[in-house]
């Protein structure tokens, strides 16, 4: 017996207890399928709450509801909660009357002998504290609802931040691509009357620019923040809340009271004497009514719990929305900053071809313009007089002739061609991309 594994489930739509033995390694899904059987709520609207807020894990076996050890194991519980529902129609009528306790409530003046008042005040007693247990329980359940609640919102408050770091790093990063666009477009303008010019890429600058301000709709989560902050506000109102606190003092002291009543009876000698039970079914009476009132404050308080939760389940889905927004956006940015320096890059390699031609043309001509005037001048030296301008004519072995000097141009010639040729096809593809 003492290995069996019992698990205890309140159904907090209900505010009933359903028991279950487990079965060896048995499944959390299995033992899902059983509640169900019980409750009537669907698997898949199921969540079942551990006293510290955590969910169940359905990885995990069914023994993860059950505490270890010998100790408070059978008063240990598992709490149901229904996800379709964020409204709970409490407070729910009081555990039932047993018949005798129900005899005297009838008629608190009836008279009876000590010893069977005895046992009819005994179980009076048993019916106020089994009241108070019930509200505690219940209790119980509302906290473990808040700190799931807590729960959620911690995993809110961490994609909030999330959020807005991104989208603060996507607002700089469109600040200065903005910048830099406008700046480029300005000096692309300046050199366009005596530079390079390309149309195709003028207008996809300007593209790019009108794309950056659609990108900076990505970055606009104001109104996801005006609901987090309010959705943050309703949480600590819920907090500071009186009805988060435990209510039961009312129900305790009656209690006590029904328990103080019931030794005084039992000091009473057992003689013939009668004596009817007017004081406690006041407590009675006074006990139900008190477990009427904190419970339909506890389920209204719980029913605030779940209208926040599910404001969180559904925010967090757009929140991933409006991430995966501003990660696209900012690729986009990034992707677009890159293409813009590659073509300033390729601009520059073409100016950097145009003034390389220009400069190799520039020296060959000098070249051709100084060789032949070489050729043609007369040689003198001190103290002789100039040669005969026939002995100027030197042999084909001796120099340079026409046919070289014409040669040389034609290379010359055939190399600037081809520089120029290059220049055009690097103008036409950069035009084309």
């Amino acid at each position: 017996v003492l290995f069996l594994q019992i698990v205890h489930i309140l159904n907090m739509t209900s505010a009933k207890i359903v028991s279950f033995l487990l079965h060896p390694e048995e499944s959390l899904h299995s033992l899902q399928n059983r509640i169900e059987f019980e409750t009537g709520i669907s698997t898949g609207n199921q969540e079942l709450l551990l006293e510290t807020g955590i969910c169940l894990d359905p990885r995990k076996p069914a023994s993860q509801c059950v505490i270890d050890g010998v100790r408070g194991w059978d008063s240990y519980m598992v709490y149901l909660f229904d996800k379709s529902k964020t409204v709970y129609d409490g407070p729910f009528a009081s555990r039932s009357l047993s018949d005798c306790v129900n005899y005297i409530v009838q008629d608190s003046k009836i008279q009876l002998p000590i010893p069977q008042l005895r046992k009819v005040w005994a179980e009076a007693v048993h019916y106020v504290i089994g009241l108070k247990e019930d509200y505690s329980r219940l209790f119980q359940g509302q906290r473990a609802a808040m700190l799931s609640l807590l729960r959620y919102n911690a995993n809110l408050i961490k994609m909030k931040n999330n959020m807005v770091s991104a989208s603060q790093q996507l607002k700089a990063k469109l600040e200065f691509f903005h910048q830099s666009i406008r700046l480029d477009l300005e000096r692309y303008s300046d050199q366009m009357a005596y530079g390079i010019s390309s149309e195709k890429m003028l207008k996809a600058w300007k593209e790019m620019e009108e794309k950056a301000s659609q990108c900076a709709q990505a970055e606009d989560i104001g109104y996801l923040d005006e609901q987090i902050m309010a959705l943050h506000t309703e949480i600590v109102e819920l907090q500071k809340s009186p009805y988060a606190r435990r209510q039961g003092e009312v129900m305790e002291s009656l209690e006590q009271r029904a328990i103080d009543l019931y030794k005084q009876l039992k000091t009473r000698p057992p003689d013939h004497a009668y004596s009817d039970s007017t004081d406690m079914v006041k407590i009675i009476v006074q006990t139900v009514q008190s477990q009427d009132r904190v419970l339909k404050e506890l389920f209204g308080h719980l029913s605030k719990l779940l209208g926040c939760k599910q404001k969180i389940i559904d925010l967090l889905p757009e929140i991933e929305v409006a991430l995966n927004n501003i990660k696209e956006a900012d690729n986009s940015v990034m992707q677009m900053q890159g293409k813009r320096q590659r073509e300033i890059w390729h601009l520059l390699k073409i100016a950097c071809t145009q003034s390389s031609s220009r400069s190799l043309v520039s020296s060959s001509l000098e070249g051709t313009a100084s060789t032949p005037a070489a050729t043609w001048l007369p040689q003198s030296s001190s103290g002789n007089a100039a040669p005969h301008p026939l002995s100027l004519l030197a042999a084909p072995e001796d120099g340079e002739n026409f046919a070289d000097v014409i040669r040389e141009n034609v290379n010359y010639l055939e190399l600037f061609s081809s520089i120029l040729q290059e220049v055009r096809q690097e103008q036409n593809s950069m035009m084309v991309s």
